[in-house]
């Protein structure tokens, strides 16, 4: 899907790490939720409540999930999920555009 229809996005940017990651949030009628991001290079550990699914729009980095020993190097076109009540690292090698889908 390249474009949404009919949502709500909020004007708040979530930023983390002093800014090197942010994203807006896209809100749909049908009550999901998925986030619009840019990362910079660097590594990052993020916890999450829900259920993710990351898709990679352009750019790559290294994830190291939940209950893996080995990292797996995602880059544009790609996708990784993310089990519920876990915490997971990427090192993003290169400028790296991402959607989030939150997945209840």
């Amino acid at each position: 899907m390249d474009d949404f229809h009919e949502v709500t996005v909020l004007k708040k940017a979530n930023v983390y790490f002093n800014g090197a990651v942010t994203s807006r949030t896209v809100l749909f009628k049908d009550g999901s939720k998925k986030t619009l991001g840019i990362m910079q290079p660097g590594e990052y550990e993020f916890s999450t409540a829900d259920r993710e699914i990351m898709e990679i729009l352009s750019g790559e980095l290294d994830v190291l999930l939940p209950g893996e020993k080995s990292w797996r190097h995602v880059r544009n076109g790609e996708t990784f999920d993310v089990p519920a009540q876990s915490k997971f690292t990427m090192k993003v090698t290169s400028l790296t555009d991402y959607c989030c889908s939150f997945i209840k």
